[in-house]
């Protein structure tokens, strides 16, 4: 195997585990690929899916540029994050079963890139890991390459096993289950706002 392609390799791999590890780890996004998933069906969630590749490239850019993420932009990130999530939170408990065959996508990808942008954690990410990472690896396509094809790989697997479950689900379990989503995004809105309450103190 030549130098070239052994860098590539490498590149490829280190991202695609970087990028699984982010894929499957429970988060905001996650919660709302699914909770999206269940209401609106698999179109709904792969949006959601989609949504790194829209709020990403900025942030590795200012990872690449920036070298922390200073305390006032990580407080206004956890709090606006922490309001987003109890909205989103809000809008999943009250959320009734679908009608048979109903599905609707309308606004969830506007709804999951906003969360994303108002995640510190992909900024923290970028600036802390993957920044560095990215800035020196062997193989920069390579890298990027494992890391979006895992990440979004992994969530739309996520979106299409909801979508299925919708199916099958009985109204009680469906209630139950985007009422469990909500608690967790109410969980993450709490820990967002409790770091961003730590910085003012701090």
């Amino acid at each position: 195997m030549s130098l070239l392609a052994a860098s590539l390799w490498t590149s490829l791999l280190a991202g695609l585990l970087l990028g699984l590890a982010g894929g499957l780890s429970p988060g905001p996004l996650t919660a709302l690929v699914l909770g999206e998933s269940l209401r609106g069906g698999s179109k709904a969630g792969l949006r959601v899916a989609m949504a790194p590749l829209v709020t990403d490239g900025p942030l590795i850019l200012l990872a690449l540029w920036v070298g922390e993420l200073q305390g006032p932009w990580r407080i206004g990130l956890g709090l606006a994050g922490a309001g987003m999530l109890l909205y989103l939170a809000w809008g999943m408990w009250r959320s009734k079963p679908p009608e048979p065959g109903e599905s609707s996508a309308e606004g969830a990808l506007r709804r999951a890139v906003l969360t994303n942008l108002l995640n510190p954690h992909p900024y923290l990410f970028w600036l802390a890991i993957g920044g560095p990472m990215l800035a020196t690896t062997p193989s920069k396509p390579g890298f990027l390459l494992g890391f979006f094809g895992a990440l979004v790989g992994s969530k739309v697997v996520l979106a299409l096993l909801a979508d299925r479950a919708r199916a099958w689900m009985s109204t009680r379990g469906y209630i139950w289950t985007l009422r469990a989503l909500a608690a967790a995004l109410v969980g993450l809105a709490i820990q967002f706002a409790a770091e961003a309450i730590g910085l003012m103190l701090g």
